[in-house]
């Protein structure tokens, strides 16, 4: 990434040329975490603030966002809007934590700040509803929706459950992705959180994905590696999830946890729901095939309050 674009990269070389030697150039090695120059955490962690300090502070933990986006640099920020739901819900992402990272992001100098989300249900409801749409374009940003033609099917050479699937075009062009889930109980694989928010990025028939859930997500995530993840828990969803609904299942954590390697993220917000991150499935497989670390003892952690 220091030297080639995901554009330029797309641009020069052909999907027929792509194999597991040239992935370096556009993904971080699988079987590293990935730090900014100078940054020492493995995962900055920030409680008891408003949502816009918490992820302001956690960012700057980690070395700041002009770590992570250059001027001039195009920027997806991915939350989720996958429902039709309210922010209080804890359905999707803050709508204040989304509208922070993209000040931060054009403080920073990008020239462009995209926010877009696959929804899972009618994408014009979830995107109004959930308070996103609104707020992002307010602070600049450009919300788009997923257009079925922006899909391109590319070879995961690294699979071992699925060898190929369709990925969106914007996050292959975008110079900097940033992955912002919120935490969630899932019916399916207990918890919803980073990885799975990479469901919003691809294309095709994702419930194809249920069955043998932990492979082949961990198979999306040897693709798609975002430069830096930050984990919505200002609000949580304990139960019924992934698309709740009740205010009676939804917890305030007032915590914001950032880092660069999307399954130690995950570890840590493992721990939101009282489980152990190994309890995971989806990390196991991940941690296995070399992709993050989830025994926490391992990562550099430091935690802050407000």
């Amino acid at each position: 990434m220091n030297h080639i674009t995901r554009r330029n990269f797309l641009r020069t070389v052909s999907l027929g040329a792509y194999s597991l030697a040239n992935l370096p150039l556009f993904l971080s090695p699988a079987n590293t975490i990935a730090h900014p120059d100078n940054s020492l955490l493995d995962l900055a962690v920030v409680k008891n603030g408003t949502p816009a300090q918490m992820v302001r502070k956690v960012v700057e933990m980690l070395g700041g966002m002009s770590k992570f986006v250059k001027k001039g640099q195009s920027v997806i920020v991915k939350p989720n809007i996958g429902w039709d739901r309210r922010p209080e819900q804890a359905a999707n992402t803050n709508p204040e934590v989304v509208v922070e990272i993209i000040k931060m992001c054009q403080e920073a100098g990008a020239s462009k700040v995209t926010v877009f989300d696959r929804s899972a249900t009618v994408a014009q409801r979830a995107y109004k509803n959930s308070g996103i749409e609104v707020a992002a374009e307010k602070a600049g940003a450009k919300v788009r929706h997923v257009l079925e033609n922006r899909f391109k099917t590319l070879p995961i050479p690294q699979g071992q459950a699925i060898k190929s699937w369709e990925f969106y075009k914007d996050i292959l062009e975008a110079d900097v992705f940033i992955n912002v889930p919120i935490a969630k109980h899932h019916s399916l694989c207990k918890a919803t959180l980073a990885m799975k928010n990479l469901m919003g990025v691809i294309g095709g028939n994702r419930g194809q994905l249920h069955n043998g859930f932990p492979e082949k997500i961990t198979d999306i995530n040897t693709i798609i590696k975002p430069q830096l993840t930050i984990l919505d828990a200002v609000r949580i969803l304990t139960r019924n999830g992934p698309q709740g609904g009740s205010l009676d299942d939804v917890k305030t954590m007032n915590t914001i946890i950032a880092g660069t390697n999307t399954i130690a993220v995950d570890a840590f917000g493992a721990t939101l729901f009282g489980l152990k991150p190994i309890e995971l499935d989806f990390l196991r497989s991940a941690n296995r095939r070399g992709l993050g670390e989830i025994d926490l003892s391992k990562l550099k952690i430091k935690e802050v309050l407000i």
